[in-house]
C-alpha cells in the first residue's frame, strides 16, 4: 500500500489539473444546446481512463452517453467485484450574474476549487479514479475487481440508466456499489451515509372563472384560485409542523435509539445551521431535532407557486388559476405510489366546490437505507478513519438518489455512500466549489477501501 500512498502524495498537482481539464466541459444534460459538450465530455473521461490503465467504452443511449471503465481482469471466480458509480453531467449555471468566476473555467483560491461540477459529481468520482490509476502506475496488486459507471443523466433524472442495468447485468454483477455523491459535516468529521430519503413530485392547478377577471367589478362574488390554493395548501400542515392528510405516517419507521445517539454526534449546532441557511429561526416538527426533521422524517414542501399578474405595477384582477409545484420527501418504508394517492386523494377531498382541482403527477422515488452495522459499512468506516484520521459519523442525508435502488433491485447490491462534499461546497448554487484537502483524502479513502472490503 505505501507506494499507492506514495503515488497519491508526489502527483495531487497534477491530479488537480487533470479535474481542471474535466471541469472545463460545460456538461450540463438539461440544456439541449450543450449535447455536444456531452459527448466531448464522455469522450474525454474514456480517453483519461485509458491513459491511467483502465479498460474503458462509451456506451450509447436514447439520451446521454454511459462511460464503462474496468480494471484489468484477472480470475472473477477468486476475486471479488465492487462498482463505482458516478455522473459527468452538471446543474445549469444560472444565474451567470452571481458566480464570482465563469462557471467552466475553474479557479483556485487557498483549498478550494471553484466550477460547475466541481463537489457534484466529477471531482468525488474522480477521487477514486486517481486511487485506481495509484495502484496501476506503481504495480501495486487490487485486491479485487472495479468497474465504473459514470453516466451522464443523473441531473435529469437518470432515465436510462435502469435499463442499461438491466442490459448488462451479468457483468455489472458486484458485492457492493460505492457512490462519493454524498457529503460530510466537516473535515473532521468525514461520513458514511447510511440512508437517503425518497420521493414523490406533483402539480397541482386550481382553475376558477374562465379567464382573468377584473377585481372591482366580480371580486367578493367569486373564488380567488391564488386564495383558494393558499387556503387548501395550509390545510397541509399544523403549527407543530406534522402534516396533518391521514395515514401519513402510517408506514413511518421510528427512529432507533442507537440513530438518535449517532446524530448526536454529528458537529452541527442549531445557531449554525440557522447562519448558514440565513433565517430568524428554525422550524421543524416537534419531537425532533433539526438533524432528524432534515433527514430522517418525512415532508410536504412547496416548491414554487405562480398565479395572476407577475409584472411591474398592480394589474387589478382575479386570476383564472393558481398553480403549485410540490414534492414529498419520504422515508424507508413509505412507498411513493401509496403516499401519491392518499395525498392526493385527501386535496381532492378538501377542495372547495368554487374551484376545479387538476393534478399533475411527477417522478418518484423509495427512499434507501443499508444497515450502519453490516460488514460492508463497517469496512467503510475503517477506509474513512485511516483516510481522514478521524472517527467517521454516520448520517442519513434528506436527498434523493434514486439510482441506488436500482442498484439494490437489479444487481443485489447495497450501496455505500462514501460523500466527500462539505456544507458550503455550494451544489447547484452559484459558486460552486470542492475542497482539495477532501479530494486528495478521497483519494486516500478509495485505496483503503478496496482492501478493506476485499479482506470482508
Amino acid at each position: 500500500m505505501q507506494p499507492v500512498l506514495d503515488y497519491l502524495k508526489q502527483n495531487q498537482a497534477q491530479f488537480v489539473a487533470d479535474l481542471c481539464e474535466f471541469l472545463r466541459f460545460p456538461s450540463v444534460s438539461a440544456q439541449p444546446q450543450h449535447n455536444p459538450d456531452m459527448l466531448s465530455c464522455a469522450r474525454w473521461l474514456t480517453n483519461h481512463c485509458r491513459q491511467i490503465g483502465l479498460e474503458a467504452t462509451i456506451y450509447p443511449t436514447d439520451g446521454h452517453p454511459i462511460v464503462v471503465a474496468k480494471t484489468p481482469r484477472q480470475d472473477r471466480s477468486a476475486r471479488p467485484h465492487f462498482m463505482v458509480y458516478g455522473h459527468y453531467d452538471v446543474q445549469p449555471p444560472e444565474p451567470l450574474d452571481l458566480w464570482k468566476s465563469p462557471p467552466f473555467e475553474p479557479r483556485i483560491k487557498g483549498r478550494s476549487l471553484f466550477a460547475r461540477g466541481s463537489t457534484d459529481n466529477k471531482g468525488q468520482h474522480f477521487a477514486h479514479l486517481k486511487a485506481v490509476e495509484a495502484y496501476l502506475k506503481t504495480g501495486t496488486p487490487l485486491p479485487c475487481d472495479l468497474t465504473f459507471v459514470i453516466e451522464g443523466e443523473e441531473e435529469v433524472g437518470s432515465k436510462y440508466l435502469a435499463a442499461f442495468l438491466k442490459t448488462y447485468r451479468a457483468e455489472l454483477d458486484c458485492q457492493a456499489v460505492v457512490v462519493s455523491d454524498t457529503g460530510m459535516p466537516d473535515k473532521e468529521h468525514p461520513a458514511l451515509t447510511y440512508g437517503l430519503r425518497g420521493i414523490i413530485a406533483f402539480e397541482i392547478t386550481l382553475r376558477g372563472p374562465s379567464r382573468d377577471l377584473h377585481s372591482g367589478s366580480f371580486g367578493g362574488a367569486v373564488d380567488n384560485p391564488a386564495m383558494a390554493l393558499c387556503q387548501l395548501i395550509g390545510k397541509l400542515r399544523d403549527k407543530n409542523g406534522r402534516i396533518t392528510i391521514p395515514r401519513f405516517y402510517d408506514d413511518v419507521a421510528p427512529l432507533s435509539a442507537y440513530e438518535r445517539a449517532e446524530f448526536k454526534r454529528l458537529p452541527v449546532a442549531d445557531r449554525d445551521l440557522q447562519k448558514l441557511i440565513g433565517v430568524k429561526k428554525l422550524f421543524g416538527e416537534r419531537g425532533f431535532t433539526p438533524t432528524e426533521q432534515r433527514s430522517a422524517r418525512p415532508t410536504f414542501e412547496i416548491n414554487g407557486l405562480t398565479s395572476g399578474y407577475q409584472g411591474e405595477g398592480t394589474k387589478t384582477i382575479v386570476p383564472a388559476w393558481a398553480r403549485a409545484k410540490i414534492t414529498c420527501r419520504l422515508v424507508p418504508h413509505q412507498k411513493p405510489e401509496r403516499i401519491r394517492k392518499i395525498v392526493c386523494d385527501y386535496l381532492k377531498k378538501i377542495c372547495p366546490p368554487t374551484v376545479r382541482l387538476e393534478i399533475e403527477a411527477g417522478h418518484g422515488a423509495e427512499a434507501y437505507m443499508v444497515s450502519p452495522t453490516s460488514a460492508h459499512a463497517q469496512a467503510a468506516l475503517r477506509a474513512l478513519h485511516q483516510a481522514f484520521g478521524h472517527k467517521p459519523v454516520l448520517l442519513r442525508e434528506g436527498g434523493s438518489i434514486p439510482i441506488v435502488n436500482d442498484f439494490k433491485k437489479v444487481l443485489g447490491a447495497d450501496t455505500l455512500l462514501l460523500g466527500l462534499a462539505l456544507p458550503e461546497d455550494n451544489a447547484h448554487s452559484p459558486n460552486e466549489k470542492f475542497d482539495l484537502d477532501n479530494f486528495a483524502n478521497g483519494q486516500r479513502m478509495s485505496a483503503f477501501l478496496w482492501q478493506e472490503l476485499s479482506s470482508l
